[in-house]
């Protein structure tokens, strides 16, 4: 049975959320889609870490870049929250893939900055828009309280990272071996109290959750009998709210289902 979408219920849900509020939504098998503000920027914060996953991804198809690659962990580049890395001792060394992996799943900001150095700021934003992305992007390093002060903000676009989450799991993002990768990692995804929150167990839900002060956001495949796609981001709002509706949505969406 088809899903029925009731639209004037999310997006009145949407809008009596404080702040600025983007939400994109779309059936993976019907096609059909629901926005609103999907198209405009929102400061990413750690969900900026998907699209660099998927660029490291894209240069490793291409013979630019290795898996295996050895990142220098030092001690300077160790910052504050999320992540495990900050705890081991200076100078050691991991793999782009395992840096790929803490930066995803545990969402770690030392991983995330000591790749965004290794390629380089302009280099990533050259490999967005190459994967087409074309207003997500950064401006700085996560922590710099400097670029900060200057307003340099990381940004993402909801319908954007919808675009991207659809060809991941098409398979149709690089090639078929690429996409594995990206969706393997994402499914494994630790911080799952915003869109997967209220779902069913059994429900895999291949994603990236985003937040500071002010933001919350979530960026996901759920893997319904109906799979969807279903990106939220939310500035300047009551965080507590935003993500009691992004459960409460996402659960809409997935209807009655039974194991």
């Amino acid at each position: 049975m088809a899903r029925v979408l009731d639209k004037e219920a999310i997006l009145a849900r949407l809008s009596a959320l404080p702040g600025a509020v983007g939400f994109y939504y779309k059936d993976l098998l019907t096609g059909e889609e629901l926005g609103f503000n999907e198209n405009e920027e929102y400061e990413a914060a750690s969900v900026i870490k998907l699209p660099m996953f998927a660029a490291a991804a894209k240069l490793v198809s291409e013979g630019r870049a290795s898996w295996e690659d050895q990142l220098l962990c030092k001690a300077e580049d160790r910052v504050p929250s999320c992540g495990v890395l900050r705890f081991f001792d200076d100078g050691i060394k991991a793999s782009l893939k395992t840096l790929c992996a803490l930066m995803i799943t545990i969402s770690d900001n030392m991983a995330t900055n000591i790749i965004m150095r290794h390629f380089g700021i302009e280099k990533l934003n050259e490999e967005f828009r190459a994967m087409g992305l074309q207003k997500t992007h950064i401006e700085r390093l996560l922590f710099d309280s400097k670029a900060g002060a200057e307003g340099k903000q990381n940004k993402i676009v909801p319908k954007e990272m919808g675009m991207l989450l659809e060809q991941v799991w098409r398979h149709e993002f690089i090639d078929e071996a690429t996409s594995e990768t990206v969706e393997e990692i994402l499914l494994e995804q630790q911080i799952n109290h915003k869109i997967p929150g209220y779902l069913p167990g059994h429900i895999d839900v291949a994603h990236k959750t985003g937040e500071d002060s002010g933001i919350t956001n979530d960026v996901a495949v759920v893997y319904a009998k109906e799979p969807f796609v279903m990106c939220v981001a939310t500035n300047r709002t009551d965080t507590t709210a935003a993500e009691i509706a992004m459960r409460e949505i996402a659960l809409m969406l997935v209807g009655d289902e039974e194991e």
